[in-house]
């Protein structure tokens, strides 16, 4: 805030337009320097698993693929992996993986590569521990948040979502929210889909597709889009969503051919493993985990194998099963263990990781939507998984996207990556020089007392509010434990509150008071009228130039998040 500005805050804070001025000031956008959060912020505080834990299930991990395998390969599939040093069990005709195939192609997988945006300021970095919230979810009904009514969902809906998602800083990309219920052709629902998502928003976009034509169709689309196939290869700005594998431990034969023809076509592809716990996966999270991230891990080896290096998001998607009904839970406290566990674990192959997390169970917008949703997306994010799906809009498990609830869930995931920032311990932060006290002694002047705790906190200063009946006594002992040097009071009953505790504050070394009437014939020696003190501010401006630079210099030292 600039000196002006603080100034004709105090003084005309009930002026006419003051409130639609402040309105419109919390509605404008920060700058990207001013912001306390932004896309990729870091995660990784929270760690679900130790790294013994990490040990002991990429053991078993490995385990499970030499021992037990894969089923139903198709024989493309047989002929990529058998090249790749995979091998058709003839005993029970399963495809197994030798320990070394799966340690030579984590140690060969690409990393560090940027997921593209048609616009460059959205294009992501989903490694390390580099956190981006986005949709998902394919849900086949709409939420209307007025009656709780559910509706079949429309391409139309898909349109909106993937506009909504445009203008939401918080939500990073945009893979699709609901299934387009009027277009039952799937040709034309995978090209409708595709370009529904694109047409909305300019930022990362995921879709699958059913068939390996309709992905040959949606890529000469996407060329044209970019402006030939040469662009897009240069920038790739849709993903696939690939769930080429049926838990437990069985090919999808139609998602394994559209695998290929993505992998070739330049597309990156999101591995999908959803087996649910419980169900079509161990009823042990633990179990869970290692199920989930052996199957990706053969997806990893897939892709390799058709292109060495080529672009994947490693998406171990398991979700927990409410065990009295058999049903998916996609709220409850285990699913975010679950998710935070299957982070933890891309993060230890050194992988670029997705998970589902913020799918609550809840069928409308209400309490119960806003916990489920909080704890997952923070916890998730915590754990520093790249790739947060299904993050914004979902309810009922997946089975409803609400629009309202994506502007919501905006706003939950903010909260969640301030957690994820932490707290700044660098030495401008614990500064001592900027740990100064000052009391504001609130009076009756709402509008005032605002702006001078502004004005002092600009400046690094630590305003303590009182309230203006509290008794000297009270005063004393908060006063002084917290060392305040400067009061700001508002008449003559205040200032005298002060002067009748004056030997229990040290540290006091001078009152600024609104009021003058009584006080004239004070004691000025530690006593300020305001009213005098921006007088003289103004004199000495006028007299020396360099006085505002070099206040503004201690303004700008302070952060959006002080």
């Amino acid at each position: 805030m600039s000196i002006d500005a603080m100034e004709s805050s105090s003084r005309d804070s009930g002026r006419r337009g003051g409130r639609d001025a402040r309105r419109h000031a919390r509605a404008s956008k920060l700058s990207d320097a001013d912001r306390p959060i932004w896309p990729g912020l870091p995660g990784g505080k929270y760690q679900v698993l130790s790294e013994a834990d990490m040990q002991k299930i990429h053991h078993k991990i490995l385990d499970v693929l030499e021992q037990i395998g894969f089923a139903d390969a198709i024989p493309s599939t047989v002929d990529y992996m058998t090249k790749a040093g995979a091998y058709i069990d003839k005993n029970d005709g399963r495809m197994k993986f030798p320990r070394a195939l799966v340690e030579d192609t984590i140690a060969k997988a690409a990393r560090r590569f940027p997921l593209y945006a048609q616009d460059p300021r959205y294009d992501m970095d989903p490694w390390g521990k580099n956190v981006y919230y986005g949709t998902a979810g394919a849900a086949v009904n709409v939420v209307e948040p007025l009656t709780g009514d559910y509706r079949e969902s429309t391409v139309v809906d898909l349109y909106d979502c993937s506009r909504i998602v445009d203008h939401c800083d918080n939500i990073h990309f945009f893979q699709r929210t609901n299934v387009c219920r009027e277009i039952p052709n799937p040709r034309e629902l995978d090209i409708n889909t595709a370009y529904a998502s694109v047409a909305g928003t300019t930022k990362h976009v995921g879709t699958s597709m059913v068939h390996p034509d309709h992905v040959t169709e949606v890529l000469e689309m996407l060329h044209m889009i970019a402006g030939g196939e040469d662009k897009w290869r240069e920038r790739p700005f849709v993903s696939q969503s690939n769930c080429f594998v049926v838990p437990p431990l069985k090919f999808a034969e139609d998602a394994c051919k559209c695998l290929e023809v993505a992998v070739l076509g330049g597309m990156p592809v999101l591995l999908l493993s959803a087996g649910q716990a419980g169900a079509t996966a161990p009823a042990s999270l633990a179990g869970t985990v290692v199920q989930a991230v052996a199957e990706c891990l053969v997806g990893l080896i897939y892709v390799n194998a058709i292109k060495p290096g080529a672009p994947y998001i490693f998406g171990t998607w398991p979700f927990v099963s409410d065990l009295r009904t058999g049903a998916m839970s996609g709220g409850s406290p285990e699913q975010a263990l679950l998710s935070s566990a299957c982070g933890q674990m891309a993060n230890f192959y050194d992988l670029n990781g997705g998970t589902g997390a913020g799918m609550c169970d809840s069928k409308v917008i209400d309490f119960q939507a806003g916990y489920e949703k909080a704890y997952n997306l923070t916890l998730v994010g915590n754990a520093g998984t790249n790739l947060i799906y299904e993050a914004a809009g979902m309810h009922a498990s997946l089975l409803g996207i609400c629009k309202e609830t994506l502007v919501a869930d905006n706003d939950i995931i903010a909260a969640a990556q301030r957690t994820m920032r932490g707290i700044d311990t660098s030495d401008d932060a614990l500064d001592l020089d900027t740990i100064r006290n000052v009391c504001v002694y609130c009076g009756s002047n709402l509008g005032a007392n605002p702006a001078y705790a502004a004005a002092a906190q600009t400046l690094g200063a630590i305003p303590v509010p009182v309230y203006a009946d509290s008794v000297a006594v009270e005063l004393a002992k908060i006063l002084a434990n917290a060392g305040v040097r400067l009061a700001v009071v508002q008449d003559q009953e205040q200032v005298d509150k002060f002067i009748s505790i004056n030997d229990d504050l040290k540290s006091l070394e001078r009152i600024l008071y609104d009021e003058d009437r009584g006080l004239e014939d004070y004691d000025h020696s530690r006593l300020t009228a305001i009213d005098a003190l921006i007088s003289e501010a103004r004199a000495d401006f006028a007299r020396d130039s360099s006085l505002r630079a070099t206040i503004e210099v201690e303004v700008d030292k302070g952060a959006a998040d002080e």
